[in-house]
């Protein structure tokens, strides 16, 4: 699945009808590239100019020369600036659309844990059978400490996490989702729907909010994402039971 093309054509709101009546070809034609069929160059340069989106950004380049495959992938899809570019709708689609897994490593994620409409998909997706594990920080932790320092915001952010804690109770006891404490660095909050992610990172000095998101796809052995899931399950293996709110 070429994830990149896909959400190319839902920011420029065009149907695959709509491509290929401008571009001249089958619809199925059109299917067949978001699927991941390689365009030919003629048609790669026309859907570009039609989506105003580079090529190498479409179809990155697999075959530069003296590259390790496993060093080259489709996996950066979107940049936000900032957390609160994110919309709304992005997360909970995000999230909706997981079949297998979700995964969620944060502080405390508040700004998630208080949409509703969050909690009900994860309700949702747990008894459909998907694995959702929650991840957040143990607000006695001396990292948590440091964190909200950093960010200017001092004890709230332990306040944060507690509060967290609280609207997550209604899942508690929901099959097939799992809370759990770490009391890590938080180097970058990792949000994950089956092979996508979307990371933010954290920045010294800046709220997470003010920091950075960006949208990743895992098209093949992408290490990117091997290398996030890793560190995710180095802290989930380290992780002890959902904190009792006090």
């Amino acid at each position: 699945m070429n994830y990149v093309l896909r959400e190319a054509l839902t920011r420029a709101r065009l149907t695959v009808v709509d491509v290929a009546a401008d571009l001249g070809v089958d619809p199925k034609t059109v299917e067949r590239w978001i699927a991941g069929r390689m365009p030919h160059p003629r048609s790669r340069g026309r859907l570009s100019a039609l989506l105003n989106v580079p090529e190498a950004e479409l179809w990155p380049d697999t075959t530069i020369p003296g590259k390790r495959p496993e060093c080259i992938g489709q996996a950066v899809t979107t940049t936000y600036p900032h957390r609160w570019c994110v919309p709304p709708d992005v997360w909970r689609e995000f999230f909706a659309s997981a079949e297998r897994s979700i995964d969620l490593l944060v502080y405390s994620g508040l700004f998630l844990i208080e949409d509703t409409a969050i909690l009900r998909i994860l309700k949702a997706k747990a008894s459909s059978g998907v694995e959702v594990r929650l991840l957040l920080g143990d607000p006695s932790s001396e990292h948590v400490a440091i964190q909200g320092a950093e960010e200017g915001i001092g004890d709230a952010m332990s306040a944060r996490i507690r509060n967290a804690f609280v609207l997550l109770c209604p899942l508690v006891s929901v099959p097939g989702i799992e809370i759990r404490s770490h009391n890590t660095t938080l180097y970058n909050s990792i949000f994950r729907a089956d092979d996508g992610l979307l990371i933010n990172m954290h920045l010294h000095g800046q709220p997470a909010a003010h920091s950075p998101v960006v949208r990743l796809y895992s098209l093949g052995a992408a290490e990117l994402i091997r290398t996030y899931m890793d560190s995710f399950e180095q802290v989930w293996a380290k992780a002890g039971p959902q904190q009792q709110v006090r």
